[in-house]
């Protein structure tokens, strides 16, 4: 029964009128459009592709994602950084010596091999000179342009497997320099 604006009941339905009504199914109602989920889903592949742009140097240094964003840049023709991995580049030969007839210049050869899978730019190297207490009497962090020289060409590439010697010479810190160590960066 409902109630007359005087407060007495009437004869009728005692429900409420927004409940006589039939209810829509809830599948019905709640149902999203398919167009809505492949908009979704662009959206969604979009952001991804744009998040491995953007941050395309830092994941092109990891090797599981190397692939998979060269891949990406050559499809889109955006550039790639350099592979750069100092680890993996091996020493084969090295000899610092005296250059005959100059005093307190040593002349510096090694020879090293880019054992990563990609090709990299060529390498920093940094030599430490010490004395026979071994300590560390000079250091001296070369780029590629200080031991290749002016022809160097910063866009050229040591391939996988790839060997390279250099040459150089060097201003001996002391006299009593008897041991050296070489590093890549």
């Amino acid at each position: 029964m409902e109630q007359d604006g005087d407060g007495s009941r009437a004869e009728g339905n005692i429900a409420p009128s927004f409940l006589r009504r039939a209810p829509a199914s809830p599948a019905a109602a709640r149902r999203t459009p398919r167009w809505q989920w492949l908009l979704l889903a662009a959206l969604a592949l979009l952001l991804a592709i744009q998040v491995v742009l953007a941050d395309r140097a830092t994941l092109a240094a990891r090797a599981g994602w190397r692939p998979v964003v060269a891949g990406l840049c050559a499809v889109l023709r955006c550039s790639l950084p350099a592979w750069h991995q100092p680890e993996a580049y091996t020493m084969l030969q090295r000899d610092v010596r005296p250059l005959p007839g100059r005093q307190g210049v040593l002349q510096v050869q090694a020879s090293f091999r880019n054992d990563a899978r990609w090709a990299q730019a060529w390498p920093a190297l940094s030599l430490s000179l010490s004395d026979a207490d071994g300590r560390v009497i000079g250091r001296r962090l070369l780029q590629p342009r200080d031991y290749l020289g002016a022809a160097h060409d910063p866009a050229q590439r040591l391939e996988p497997g790839q060997s390279a010697q250099v040459a150089f010479l060097l201003r001996e810190p002391s006299a009593a320099t008897v041991a050296y160590t070489f590093e890549f960066r």
